[in-house]
């Protein structure tokens, strides 16, 4: 399933080393199980705290490099009332010309994918803050909207029958071609991935999926399996 990406894969090389990047994160250490992943590939790296979720922002991809979350079946619970916004904004807390914009998407035949799920805020301003285009990547319409929506489905299954906390981790994995959209040239990875960890049972698994419309929602990699085929480190 992912022949492509393992050979077509530059790795991120996400550690838990640069004190730095991690003191950007004080104001949402709850996102986090530990130190919060660093990185030095792509530039202009800006920590973003959320209602709901936190972000490490690239302004070379003008996307997430990832999103963090801190799950519960009660946050869940108060989630599922709740009604979409379906209002997508620019991030303004972003210097222009490191942010992504409306007209990026428009026309590009690809969807703004949320990273961080709608439909998992438990609050109506969480709800509309994962609206921020600082919060998505370009997916393809039919993977977006079918598989991933499967394991983003799946996800929140698991953590409705978790006995506390449960972290995820969610990105886009790109490759040595770049493909752009827009005026803004908005990247456009080849897979996007979600890592779910469970620190009641220690258990830790992450889906890895093409941004293709042929992909599946197969089974997850363990945690150590992805990091042998992408060198993405989100745990320390």
């Amino acid at each position: 399933m992912f022949s492509r990406l393992s050979v077509y894969l530059a790795p991120v090389l996400l550690c838990a080393a640069a004190p730095a990047l991690a003191a950007g994160f004080d104001d949402c250490p709850q996102f986090f199980s530990g130190k919060p992943p660093s990185t030095n590939a792509y530039g202009q790296l800006r920590p973003l705290c959320f209602e709901e979720f936190a972000v490490l922002h690239s302004g070379q991809t003008k996307t997430p490099i990832f999103v963090a979350q801190r799950l519960n079946a009660r946050m869940l619970e108060q989630a599922k009332d709740l009604k979409r916004s379906d209002k997508f904004y620019p991030e303004a807390r972003l210097p222009e010309r490191e942010r992504a914009q409306l007209s990026d998407y428009k026309r590009s035949g690809l969807s703004r994918g949320h990273m961080a799920a709608a439909g998992d805020m438990s609050t109506k301003f969480g709800k509309a803050q994962s609206y921020s285009l600082a919060n998505m990547v370009p997916q393809n319409p039919t993977q977006n909207g079918k598989p991933w929506s499967q394991i983003e489905q799946d996800t929140r299954r698991y953590i409705r029958r978790a006995k506390g906390d449960v972290f995820v981790i969610t990105g886009p994995v790109f490759g040595k071609q770049q493909r752009t959209i827009g005026e803004g040239q908005v990247w456009v990875p080849d897979a996007v991935f979600k890592m779910v960890y469970d620190p009641a049972t220690g258990q830790r698994w992450v889906h890895l999926q093409d941004n293709q419309p042929s992909a599946k929602a197969g089974k997850p990699l363990s945690y150590e399996e992805f990091v042998q085929r992408t060198g993405i480190r989100l745990l320390d």
